[in-house]
């Protein structure tokens, strides 16, 4: 390596992988770095994960553009590792290969009835408002009374996209297809469901506050679901946002319950038990009644009640997919890793535990848990570990940067770049401009080509 840039490949273009790209340009070491990503368009959970009514979140878009404009970085986009590229062929044009794949599938819940038609994934819904190219162009929305389980910021996104009008979301970047579902959506109540109480909530409070922002949306909270033991309370102690989330649903818990037209109602203390269904469809949920332990977690009480809904998501987490040629934990959702270094073998010893020059990043890291920005941090210790490792690196066989684009072109692969990445994004904003809107996102992977192929 003596003499020219350290050649790595970022394998996943989302906040992950760019967030490690920078984290490399910044360090002492000449670098030249590749992103590998298998949709056509960059930015990953940014532009596929994060609902369209948060322009404030999309806005870390702004950042991370800064980080593909720097001249040290390249893309790939529409380039699928294990299919277009394996293992074998990045080590043979690089030096090091970081994966940063992130989580785009639901964690299973295991109640009977999970099966049934009209329950459903949150990512599997979320893809769909967001124009993910490679899910259906339509959603089923005919249920009146719906039901979300899980209480984090994804539950929360569901949730709101199920409660909102159509028109309320045409001004953001949807696509048609989206729209036009959306104005048939039926949905009038939203009962988003936890098994504790509101100090484990796992929402941020702008999130939650962000719910009682709509006009056509009723934000309701029992009373009789604000409860804390010794372990809640010590929770809101040591957590500033803790606290403003209970202090949040305790005032929405006390206010009367207005006339706006549709319900959110946001349970606590009810832990999903079984999903009822007639015909192989839907037809409720039963949910046993929780109570605190003293500790902050939650036993059942032998009580139960039954929800007369129609659809189920369930929103209790994302998990990875295993790669191609890497170790995978199948239980947590990770390539098994110590500090970003891929194990081989935990027992084994010194070097000889790590795949020589492989790391991971991010969700695929550490599992799909914290906010976007703390995905800096592991990017930071990956990054760190590698550099540390350079002076044993084997060394790529064919580091000249042009080996590779000349090994995708011949197999045929119309790879997309940062680029035509400019060309989709210009061509998005003037389809935006036409209907006065920001943006309007382009859905089908053959238009997102055309567009950014020139």
């Amino acid at each position: 390596m003596t003499g020219r840039p350290l050649r790595v490949a970022i394998v996943g273009a989302g906040p992950a992988g760019i967030y490690t790209a920078d984290a490399l340009m910044k360090s002492d070491t000449e670098v030249s770095i590749d992103l590998y990503e298998r949709l056509p368009a960059p930015f990953g959970l940014i532009r596929y994960g994060v609902a369209p009514d948060h322009p404030r979140i999309k806005g870390i878009i702004t950042a991370l553009h800064k980080v593909l404009d720097r001249p040290q970085v390249r893309l790939f986009g529409n380039t699928e590792y294990g299919t277009d590229i394996s293992l074998d062929d990045l080590r043979t044009f690089y030096d090091a290969v970081i994966f940063s794949t992130g989580a785009n599938t639901d964690r299973a819940l295991d109640i009977p009835g999970i099966e049934l038609g009209g329950s459903h994934g949150a990512a599997d819904f979320v893809s769909w408002y967001d124009g993910h190219p490679d899910v259906p162009r339509t959603w089923p929305l005919d249920a009146e009374k719906v039901a979300v389980l899980g209480v984090g910021n994804v539950a929360l996104d569901v949730a709101r996209i199920l409660a909102k009008t159509a028109d309320e979301l045409l001004p953001t970047e949807i696509p048609p297809n989206v729209y036009q579902g959306l104005t048939q959506n039926k949905a009038v109540e939203v009962h988003v469901f936890g098994r504790r109480g509101p100090a484990q909530a796992k929402f941020t409070p702008l999130e939650l506050r962000e719910l009682d922002h709509s006009a056509t949306i009723e934000v309701v909270v029992d009373p009789e679901d604000i409860d804390y033991d010794e372990g809640s309370e010590q929770a809101r102690r040591q957590s500033k946002q803790v606290d403003m989330v209970a202090n949040t649903l305790e005032q929405w818990a006390i206010r009367d319950i207005g006339h706006r037209p549709h319900k959110l109602l946001l349970h606590f203390f009810e832990s999903p038990a079984e999903i009822l269904g007639e015909n192989g469809r839907v037809v409720g949920l039963r949910t046993e009644r929780t109570q605190l332990d003293g500790s902050g977690n939650v036993k059942g009480t032998g009580v139960f009640r039954e929800w007369p809904v129609r659809a189920v998501y369930r929103a209790v987490g994302y998990l990875s997919q295993d790669l191609p040629k890497l170790p995978f934990d199948e239980r947590a959702g990770v390539v098994p890793n110590e500090a970003g270094r891929v194990l081989i073998d935990e027992d084994a010893i010194a070097a000889a535990r790590y795949l020589p020059g492989v790391y991971v990043t991010g969700w695929i890291k550490r599992g799909p848990i914290g906010l976007i920005g703390h995905t800096k941090g592991d990017a930071n210790e990956t990054v760190a570990c590698l550099l540390d490792d350079t002076a044993h690196l084997s060394g790529a066989a064919e580091p000249d940067p042009g080996a590779v684009t000349a090994f995708l072109a011949n197999k045929g692969i119309p790879f997309t770049t940062w680029q035509g990445w400019y060309r989709l994004d210009a061509h998005e904003r003037a389809l935006g401009a036409d209907e006065g809107r920001e943006r309007v996102k382009v859905v089908e992977r053959a238009s997102m080509l055309r567009t950014s192929l020139g």
